[in-house]
């Protein structure tokens, strides 16, 4: 199979019938070794990774672990495998499986691990926990050991693929990042002495339509965004709510492509750009709409505005904290924002366009690599690879 332009995973492989293999509980395959108390202030910073139960959460100068270590949570994040390829300390809200603890090829059995539905058992509701009596009575094929070396290799080529694709992705939004920076400069410090005007003189604002309970399943019912919708730069559309709209409502929330949306709370300022996902739409109290006057602003350039604003501490008083921070429609009008000029901000917009395309490119490559895996998993782990 090829996907993505990457090169073929497992290619040459033939499927077999099912095998004879035994059946085994994971008790009989491997210990789940406990993990030992490091206090961060006990760490050294060392080269050697601390794991937890959702992994890596500090460096130290001494290892727990004798070899290559599947490291499983114990406590919060319970039932998640992680992998560390070289001997490690896993702390006390872990198990680890390291050489001394099983005989079976590490690389098969975190494959094996991570499938085996470990994170869906708890049986202390109050704190979630792994029992790791309860793991070790579930059952799974035992492949030979030359066999488990040949699975492990093939799962090892199409994780190392998808890992690829997930870095060049997260290249391309430190990229975007950079590439705001050099051309515009920190926008808290302002440093490249861009003039300064209110956020509500280049984007004109309003906040969305007050949502009524009485009005969910009325005749005029209509599709519309609220603060879960609206993340960093993408809209979610996979779980719209509905309420009544009214024809003048409709004509006043109605949102336009183009238009920005803007959290007013849970994380104040956070931003994306409505592009006309949903034929339409309209949008809730809960959001800012933001319209840029586009004779001084770029949408593209003021949702990164926004980002680096937020991440950097540059909305300051403008976020109330009276009892759960907000960013208010007068506060946000009044923000004073730094304005480079329109021919720059579009040569950025174009710019961040070339580097979507490349990032819509990879998504789909790391789609196409996640289904792949998910069946050479399923082939793997039923004899059948």
């Amino acid at each position: 199979m090829h996907c993505g332009g990457d090169e073929g995973v497992g290619g040459g492989v033939e499927v077999s019938a099912a095998t004879e293999w035994p059946l085994r509980r994971l008790g009989e395959i491997c210990e789940f070794k406990y993990g030992k108390s490091l206090p961060e202030s006990a760490r050294s910073g060392g080269a050697v990774p601390v794991y937890g139960s959702n992994g890596v959460v500090g460096g130290h100068d001494l290892p727990l672990t004798a070899s290559e270590t599947i490291v499983v949570g114990r406590k919060g994040s319970h039932g998640e495998v992680n992998f560390s390829d070289q001997p490690c300390w896993p702390i006390d809200t872990t198990y680890y499986v390291d050489s001394t603890a099983t005989k079976a090829n590490l690389h098969w059995l975190k494959y094996r691990l991570a499938g085996a539905g470990l994170n869906q058992m708890n049986r202390a509701a109050a704190v979630p926990g792994l029992n790791r009596e309860d793991a070790y009575r579930v059952e799974v094929l035992l492949p030979p050991l030359e066999e488990q070396r040949r699975i492990a290799a093939i799962l090892d080529q199409a994780e190392t693929l998808r890992t690829q694709r997930r870095q060049a992705l997260a290249h391309l939004d430190t990229l975007t990042q950079s590439l705001f920076l050099d051309m515009f400069g920190d926008p808290v410090a302002n440093l490249k002495g861009w003039e300064k005007k209110p956020f509500g003189a280049v984007c004109e604002t309003r906040l969305g339509k007050m949502l009524d309970a009485k009005q969910q399943t009325g005749a005029n019912s209509r599709k519309y965004l609220r603060n879960a919708n609206v993340q960093w730069f993408r809209i979610d559309t996979s779980d719209l709510l509905e309420m009544d709209f009214d024809s003048d409502a409709r004509e006043t929330f109605r949102l336009h492509s183009g238009d920005l949306l803007i959290c007013e709370g849970g994380e104040p300022g956070r931003a994306a750009i409505w592009r006309g996902e949903v034929e339409g739409i309209y949008y809730q109290k809960a959001l800012h709409r933001g319209r840029p006057k586009t004779d001084l602003v770029n949408a593209e350039y003021l949702v990164w505005l926004l980002w680096f604003l937020s991440k950097r501490g540059g909305l300051g008083d403008h976020v109330t904290a009276a009892t759960i921070a907000h960013l208010t429609g007068e506060k946000l009008k009044v923000m004073a924002i730094p304005i480079p000029p329109l021919a720059l901000q579009q040569t950025f917009a174009t710019r961040i366009q070339a580097i979507e395309a490349l990032k819509a490119t990879h998504r789909t490559a790391l789609a196409q690599l996640d289904a792949l895996f998910a069946s050479l998993q399923q082939q793997a782990f039923a004899g059948a690879l």
